[in-house]
């Protein structure tokens, strides 16, 4: 799932940042763009609560975007290989919230950046659907395993850290399959004349230069807790966010990577 929010949608800041729920006027304000994706609503994986607190479970993530639409936000929803259902209203609006199967935004500085989801780049859903199944129920697991572990050292005062991104950073068929992923995505934005590419798909947040056009990976909200922004001189920051409940009351927002 991708969405993009285009001209004044936002939520945090540079930085550090301190989130109320009477903060959207000025909020609104940081970012020019923001793009998040992967957000698994109504999985058990979903971290609805941290994304909320980025975006100021599962409903309110989506009232909360429909209310930012309301205000003239312009939103774009993206749906992706766990949104089949949603792929059948693309070219729809609903209210101010449009469908699209892909989008071209361009940024404050002139860069024209191609967003999609990506998993049409992505051989196992495309040709092993089989395989694909077995993945996701494993990955599944991971992400069961990665609670349990994580309210134990929740209860020692140890920060958020995520299995399933360790064990792919680990395993080396994970990592030419991530690899190989990215540089299609990036080669087929460069054919089509575009400067850079936006997409989710692999929960893997990133955000570099591949032969000459930048690939952003904007991460997910099961594991990495990721966000691409734009700021309104048209620089790119890839965010990590930890939550109001994991800081001191405080949602705090550290830079990534920038370009």
């Amino acid at each position: 799932m991708r969405t993009m929010f285009d001209a004044l949608g936002s939520m945090g800041g540079q930085g550090h940042q301190e989130l109320h729920d009477n903060d959207d006027e000025s909020l609104r304000k940081r970012y020019r763009t923001i793009f998040i994706s992967d957000l698994h609503l109504g999985t058990p994986g979903c971290q609805a609560i941290a994304l909320l607190d980025f975006l100021k479970a599962h409903n309110d993530v989506v009232q909360k975007l429909l209310k930012r639409a309301r205000k003239g936000c312009r939103v774009i929803f993206i749906p992706g290989n766990h949104d089949e259902f949603a792929r059948g209203f693309i070219g729809h609006r609903f209210g101010d919230t449009e469908v699209r199967e892909e989008a071209v935004h361009a940024t404050a500085d002139g860069r024209q950046l191609w967003v999609i989801h990506g998993d049409y780049f992505d051989a196992v859903v495309q040709c092993a659907k089989w395989l694909a199944i077995v993945g996701d129920n494993v990955y599944e697991f991971t992400l069961k395993l990665n609670r349990y572990l994580n309210s134990l050292r929740a209860r020692v005062g140890l920060p958020y850290w995520s299995l399933s991104s360790y064990l792919k950073k680990k395993v080396k068929s994970a990592l030419n399959y991530v690899t190989d992923f990215e540089v299609a995505v990036a080669n087929e934005a460069r054919r089509r004349g575009h400067q850079g590419v936006v997409c989710g798909h692999i929960h893997r947040a990133e955000m570099r230069d591949i032969n000459g056009v930048l690939y952003c990976n904007d991460g997910d909200w099961v594991e990495s807790r990721t966000a691409l922004v734009e700021h309104f001189d048209g620089t790119l920051e890839l965010l990590h966010w930890a939550p109001a409940h994991e800081t001191q009351g405080r949602g705090l927002a550290s830079n990534a990577v920038t370009a």
